[in-house]
């Protein structure tokens, strides 16, 4: 009789799993709240057009912004 393999619990690692995949729900608001933030600051719709795109791209400013201040 053969034995038992022993289950392993699922870890972030394992292949089909879902369990860490919560950042993207956080990232999707951000980009909403950035838009909502740029497009009611905008004077015209070329610079709310303009802030539609910088609202996908607002972690990399962000990340910029952080790596300048701490002298990176």
């Amino acid at each position: 009789m053969a034995a038992k393999k022993k289950k392993q619990p699922k870890t972030c690692c394992d292949k089909n799993t879902n369990m860490c995949s919560g950042g993207g729900g956080m990232y999707f608001l951000g980009i909403i709240g950035a838009a909502i933030y740029y497009i009611s600051n905008a004077t015209s719709f070329w610079s709310g057009a303009l802030g539609l795109l910088k609202a996908l791209v607002w972690p990399a400013f962000l990340v910029f912004e952080a790596l300048k201040f701490i002298g990176a």
